[in-house]
């Protein structure tokens, strides 16, 4: 019982250190998408 108590809170830790990692990882992407979209509609007006 006493490792289920320390364990349970590490991995709920573990998951959201993870989580919060992805996300890091994932919203840079989404917010760099609009500069390549915008860059050929550019190079079209130009």
């Amino acid at each position: 019982m006493a490792v289920l108590a320390l364990l349970v809170p590490s991995l709920m830790l573990g998951v959201i250190l993870m989580l919060g990692r992805y996300e890091d990882f994932v919203l840079p992407p989404r917010e760099a998408d609009p500069g390549p979209r915008e860059s050929p509609a550019g190079r079209l007006r130009g």
